[in-house]
């Protein structure tokens, strides 16, 4: 590569000097099309279907490691509005009348520790990410890479989602029922159905806050593949650098 750029621009210098129209910058960008073509047709600036892989398992585990690490730490979901679990849209008027007749401590005992809840859930989707990614094709992966935005974060989420909710469903009762959530919640609701002429309401709490729980867990990790897909900084690799660097 040292000797095949002077080469060619020694080239394209001579072909410049018999027609004075032809700008430096278009020598230079020559030199970079063609240098390029080279190394790519040689095998040693191409980036190799395995190392696509390699790169995209590579970047995936990122992700979906700091995305997780970030929800599972104290106050992951309850003090990161994107992702808080506020009270079901099904059950927004029994918040609003409960607050309006003082019971505001109630309310938001319920939203802390169902938040508290999907905390200590997101550990598990590591494990569940993890074999995923380890059973990703070279199809997935050239889709994924070709594909932009969150493509990865959209593959993760037709793999995984399923398994996700049978892992983090049970995981998430027994964290509501620790953190008194399940009795918070009962409290809210009868506290509610004491009210005269109210039409009561039954919310699957705990299927509700498994749902709420793997959104997050997804919107945290779209937010670090297009982290790495735009920022060089985040490439933190070699690999990472190479693979990413070469979509255009």
């Amino acid at each position: 590569m040292k000797l095949i750029k002077p080469l060619l621009l020694a080239s394209c210098v001579a072909f410049a000097s018999c027609d004075g129209s032809i700008k430096s910058q278009d020598v230079w960008k020559a030199v970079d099309n063609i240098a390029t073509e080279m190394n790519n047709a040689n095998g040693s600036g191409g980036v190799t279907n395995d190392q696509v892989v390699a790169g995209l398992k590579e970047a995936l585990n990122r992700g979906t490691m700091t995305g997780s690490n970030k929800l599972t730490a104290l106050d992951g979901f309850f003090k990161d509005a994107a992702v808080k679990i506020l009270i079901p849209q099904e059950a927004k008027n029994v918040e609003t009348k409960l607050r309006a007749i003082g019971l505001n401590d109630l309310c938001d005992k319920a939203i802390l520790t169902i938040n508290r809840g999907a905390e200590h859930a997101a550990g598990e989707a590591t494990p569940i990410f993890s074999n995923a990614i380890k059973q990703m094709s070279i199809t997935d992966a050239m889709g994924i890479l070709k594909g932009g935005g969150t493509s990865a974060t959209d593959y993760l989420k037709r793999t995984c989602t399923a398994q996700l909710t049978t892992a983090f469903r049970p995981v998430i009762e027994a964290s509501l029922k620790e953190s008194e959530a399940t009795k918070y919640w009962g409290d809210l609701m009868s506290a509610y159905n004491k009210i005269p002429l109210v039409t009561p309401v039954n919310t699957d709490l705990a299927g509700y806050v498994t749902g709420k729980a793997i959104d997050g867990l997804f919107l945290k990790i779209a937010e670090e593949e297009k982290n790495i897909r735009t920022n060089p900084a985040a490439r933190v690799t070699a690999l990472l650098q190479k693979v990413f660097g070469s979509v255009k």
